[in-house]
């Protein structure tokens, strides 16, 4: 059998990844990203640089994959689509165009009467006046933004006056709930009823951007197996095939709640490359290039810490780590003040 070629769209740390993953089942990776920096050029076998409209770099990349993936969801739906005539796009596009829109997305979970926070759609500023019984809440872009990016916390009406909001897009104010904790489900899905499902993880952010994941989550036995369905109803009815991830928000009364799925392999899931006896990563790749599924087995609890802007500076200068430690630099050549640079992970 000759060696199977996996077209990876996007070019950051979760590229990177995937690329280490699948050079590990002797797949190659070609890598299409916008970012002429984008560090997962270290880890694959071939880069291409260019836009996601430019028409012919596009064919080019399409011409030499197998299979096409992708690492982040803020891909025009239209590249997406035109890739999947000619070779297949795992998640499918129609998947991304989905999930791409907030309000499309909460609605799609509410149908399948799964709880979500309470949310309406806004499209202009007066829109708001009517809505004081969902505050405090937080506004959002339908579309884009990420890591509390085109996000807007509102407490009451007159915080709008004060935040420079441009009503030429479209939101989604969503009501915030008393918030316990966070978790977050991981899972793989292969094709019908055939998945592998992580353990949920018990997940800390600062200033919207994910701090800290770890397992086991402090949870009852109610919520990691609600959780866990809900996640795999999900996976189901979309007919997912790859890696996503359900995040979800549980209240002060023990109360589920469904926050965002993202399509893709997910920053909670890092740990489960030293954790589990398969990655998130690995079984991505698995999925969408229809290889074998292996039982999934849990080796050890562990924690994992994002190293956000200069936290990376010690461990790049060999700060001494122990057996149960684990430190991955993304290789981004840029340090800048929130921005993701590397994790480590220590095994419990």
């Amino acid at each position: 059998m000759s060696e199977i070629s996996l077209g990876i769209i996007g070019g950051g740390q979760l590229g990177s990844m995937l690329s280490i993953s699948a050079r590990k089942l002797n797949i190659k990776t070609i890598i299409y990203s916008d970012d002429k920096d984008a560090p997962a050029q270290n880890f694959c076998n071939e880069f291409i640089f260019a836009s996601y409209d430019d028409k012919d770099k596009i064919n080019d990349f399409v011409q030499k994959v197998d299979i096409i993936t992708y690492e982040f969801e803020n891909i025009p739906y239209e590249t997406l689509s035109e890739m999947n005539k000619l070779k297949t796009v795992s998640p499918k596009p129609s998947v991304n165009r989905l999930i791409q829109h907030r309000l499309a997305e909460k609605d799609f979970i509410n149908k399948l009467n799964i709880r979500t926070t309470r949310y309406a759609g806004i499209n202009n500023k007066s829109d708001l006046n009517a809505l004081e019984d969902f505050l405090p809440g937080i506004l959002k872009t339908t579309t884009m933004g990420y890591d509390g990016k085109g996000q807007y916390p509102i407490k009451r009406l007159e915080d709008i006056e004060n935040l420079k909001i441009d009503f030429n897009k479209e939101y989604i104010l969503e009501k915030l709930v008393k918030l316990k904790k966070e978790i977050s489900v991981i899972i793989t899905r292969f094709s019908n009823n055939r998945y592998e499902i992580y353990e949920p993880i018990e997940n800390v952010h600062e200033d919207q951007i994910l701090k800290q994941s770890k397992i086991p989550a402090n949870i009852n036995d109610k919520i990691f197996e609600q959780s866990k369905d809900w996640s795999i109803q999900i996976a189901e009815e979309l007919k997912y095939v790859g890696t996503l991830c359900i995040e979800f928000f549980i209240d002060r009364n023990d109360n589920l709640y469904v926050n965002e799925i993202a399509p893709r392999v997910h920053n909670s899931g890092h740990l489960t490359i030293n954790a589990f006896n398969v990655s998130q990563f690995e079984n991505h790749v698995r999925a969408v290039c229809s290889l074998e599924q292996i039982p999934l087995k849990k080796i050890s609890n562990a924690e994992m810490i994002n190293l956000i802007g200069e936290q990376i500076q010690p461990y790049r200068q060999n700060l001494k780590l122990s057996d149960n430690q684990f430190f991955f630099d993304y290789l981004k050549k840029e340090i800048k003040e929130k921005r993701k640079m590397g994790h480590l992970t220590t095994l419990k």
